[in-house]
């Protein structure tokens, strides 16, 4: 029997609100769940998450910091000059952790082939003591950390292709070698971090990958980074969980990313994903949403990925054999002295 794509999904986390004109505003999930329903695709099902517990969310942030997003539940506070709380943010927030910690579950445990966590406020820039660039909790770390200490999982893969950089992320697992973060991100560009220098520390040490970008790189680029990125990874370092933070602010019409992807692109980054599963770990991949902040392209982004998720859709054939780009090549070559680290 075939398993389902579980989408997990709850209406409070539209109720999070950080006010009029804000990117990352409620029409974002609106506009994916309306596309979803309108279109379902085959193999899905949907789930309601249950909200973390505070324990969990301590795993990744500092019990203080846990404890003062909690006392503004209910409230209208603005945390820092880009991320704002409405009465239903907190709430909203502990069920976007809860739901990636129960997508994990449910695939390392059997119970759905792979998920898609569909949720508000957005993750990777949270860090262990504060909110920042639109998000409260770190949301695709506090799965990792699940996956870890409460299932059979030993060593977890995070691909991060966001416009901005996994701050949060990368933070959370800078000194280990049991998380293995990639991230793809413009650079110089917000949050300021992620540089190609930045590989982790101690035990960590090359377990950090950063490929910083210029703006305006296309379907074809991403995924001849990508194909390089774990061509070079994933054999060596054979994870037993991947875990996506998918922004789709990478888009060509998104307002924020000053990047040139299209659909295709998102069906071939997605379909990567799933391939380095599929080869390392029985196929375990559970996505996150991150950011994106056109409507459209981001509601079509989110359909096109869970519809290689679900087997519902043929990955594109990019032609990436005569792509020459000196930046991408530096990438490579600098990480290459870091790998294989890693032997099974």
């Amino acid at each position: 029997m075939t398993l389902p794509v579980y989408l997990y999904f709850d209406e409070t986390m539209i109720g999070h609100n950080p006010g009029l004109w804000h990117p990352e505003r409620p029409d974002r999930l609106t506009a994916i769940i309306n596309k979803l329903r309108n279109e379902p695709i085959h193999g899905t099902e949907w789930r309601k998450p249950e909200p973390a517990m505070p324990e969990k969310v301590q795993s990744i942030h500092k019990p203080t910091y846990v404890q003062y997003i909690s006392s503004l539940e209910g409230k209208t506070f603005q945390l820092d000059t880009d991320t704002a709380l409405s009465p239903d943010s907190v709430p909203a927030a502990y069920l976007a952790a809860g739901a990636m910690i129960d997508a994990v579950d449910a695939v390392v445990n059997g119970e759905a082939a792979s998920a898609y966590t569909l949720v508000r406020p957005p993750g990777h820039h949270a860090e262990r003591d504060h909110a920042l660039g639109f998000c409260l909790f770190n949301n695709i770390a506090i799965g990792a950390e699940h996956a870890l200490t409460n299932t059979d999982c030993q060593r977890i893969l995070i691909l991060d292709w966001d416009v901005h950089h996994c701050n949060g992320t990368q933070q959370a697992f800078y000194d280990r070698d049991d998380v293995l973060v990639i991230s793809s991100h413009r650079y110089p560009f917000f949050p300021g971090t992620g540089r190609i220098d930045e590989i982790g520390t101690g035990a960590g040490r090359g377990y950090n990958l950063n490929a910083t970008l210029p703006p305006g790189l296309d379907d074809g680029e991403f995924i001849f980074l990508w194909q390089q990125l774990l061509e070079m990874v994933a054999a060596s370092y054979q994870p037993d969980l991947v875990l996506v933070s998918a922004g789709y602010d990478i888009h060509r019409d998104d307002p924020l990313g000053g990047m040139l992807v299209t659909d295709d692109g998102f069906a071939a980054l997605t379909r990567l994903g799933c391939m380095v599963a599929d080869s390392c770990c029985q196929s375990r991949v559970v996505m996150t949403l991150e950011g994106g902040y056109d409507l459209k392209s981001l509601a079509q982004g989110v359909h096109t990925s869970v519809s290689i998720l679900a087997g519902d859709r043929e990955s594109p054939d990019l032609d990436t054999d005569h792509i020459e780009n000196d930046t991408i090549s530096a990438i490579i070559a600098h990480h290459r002295q870091f790998w294989p680290l890693h032997t099974c």
